[in-house]
């Protein structure tokens, strides 16, 4: 927390775990195990980024992390059903 008792800092970045929320878009990183390549990287983007209000997505394999940024937080079970559709798994949201 910031010295007011926010969590949020001036600037506007909140600290939320693996959420940050920042005008009027949310950006989530969550741990997806199975991915090694490129390809990899490829379908797990691409079927998470059919989620409505979804605008980008960022899945690096050498971390196994995957930034997500929406018009507002994600329900996790969509995000997860998703990442399975890719042929991968969701171990939930990076910290």
């Amino acid at each position: 927390m910031t010295e007011n008792g926010s969590c949020c800092t001036p600037e506007g970045s909140c600290d939320s775990g693996g959420t940050d929320i920042q005008a009027g878009e949310v950006t989530t990183t969550y741990r997806v195990t199975g991915m090694t390549c490129s390809h990899c990287e490829g379908a797990v983007s691409s079927e998470i980024g059919e989620i409505d209000g979804v605008s980008s997505v960022q899945a690096a394999a050498a971390t196994g992390l995957v930034t997500v940024t929406s018009e507002a937080p994600l329900d996790e079970e969509a995000v997860r059903a998703a990442v399975d559709e890719a042929g991968y798994e969701l171990a939930g949201q990076a910290t």
